[in-house]
């Protein structure tokens, strides 16, 4: 009998072992059905690329990572910016805006407005080679904006008091437990004007616009896609196939081949994304909006 347990036993330990740890083998399995590589893998290298800028911007470092190694890369002929956002932090904004900037120095950049492109969003797509935005998005809102929740009087409620030591006359500046002093409100105002001059010069330059008449295009404006080609904001109305033909044109290629993006990646993004998000709830800045 020992010698027929014996002579089982491999099968025996591998069927205990499925049996125990059945349902974390068929999470695996099922990982593995989504995150898996098709059968089919073309091993040619892609000549056009796709970069999505989708939802707020509070960080870049990661997309400004893929511009410039789409500018490097010399199989890459042109790439598409693909842009779905409210717009975003002023830093990261800007970071993305000039890395565009560099990218089209190299080679042919479409800003593809499927959605919104509007503030910071907008910011980031002005010097492409040319804004194309869907005939339903809403473009613009050229402005700067801080907000701030005065809290005092929930907090007499509760009955919670803070304390601070601190040097410098506006080291406060901006605090939720009291209504902002006058001279506070002067020295954000002076920060605030300061950005909006930097992005609607910019504007101006980028696309060819008299910074003279910047309240016609900026001044917070929120347009649709025809009345933003009206003001010079973007070049043409079109869908996503418009604007992948018009980046073949300029790129020149004879067979396009796009990127596709992870499933995993894009997992992680909207992971980051929401967690953005949250943080900028509860740790506001200044924003263009």
């Amino acid at each position: 009998m020992g010698f027929i347990k014996k002579l089982f036993l491999p099968i025996t330990s591998t069927l205990s072992y499925i049996q125990n740890h059945f349902k974390a083998m068929i999470f695996v399995l099922i990982l593995f059905l989504i995150f898996a590589p098709k059968g089919d893998v073309d091993l040619t290298p892609n000549n056009l690329y796709s970069i999505n800028l989708i939802g707020p911007i509070m960080e870049a470092t990661e997309i400004v990572q893929k511009i410039d190694e789409a500018a490097k890369n010399k199989n890459i002929k042109g790439v598409l910016l693909i842009i779905d956002s409210p717009g975003g932090a002023v830093a990261p904004s800007i970071e993305v805006a000039y890395a565009i900037k560099r990218l089209k120095e190299k080679k042919p950049v479409i800003a593809y407005a499927r959605g919104t492109i509007a503030s910071g969003s907008y910011y980031a797509s002005i010097w492409a080679s040319e804004i194309i935005a869907n005939p339903g998005s809403m473009v613009g809102s050229i402005g700067v904006i801080m907000q701030g929740a005065d809290l005092s009087e929930l907090m007499s409620k509760v009955g919670i008091k803070t304390q601070s030591v601190q040097a410098g006359k506006y080291k406060q500046v901006g605090t939720g437990d009291r209504q902002w002093k006058s001279y506070e409100i002067n020295e954000l105002n002076k920060v605030i004007n300061g950005t909006y001059d930097l992005f609607t010069k910019d504007v101006a330059d980028a696309r060819g616009l008299d910074y003279s008449k910047r309240d016609k295009f900026a001044n917070a404006h929120i347009f649709t896609a025809h009345q933003a080609q009206r003001v010079g904001l973007i070049d043409s109305v079109g869908v996503s196939y418009d604007a992948k033909q018009k980046l073949i044109e300029l790129s020149g290629v004879v067979t396009p081949k796009w990127n596709k993006e992870d499933k995993f990646d894009k997992l992680l993004k909207k992971l980051t994304a929401q967690s953005a998000v949250i943080l900028h709830t509860y740790f506001p800045s200044i924003v263009l909006k």
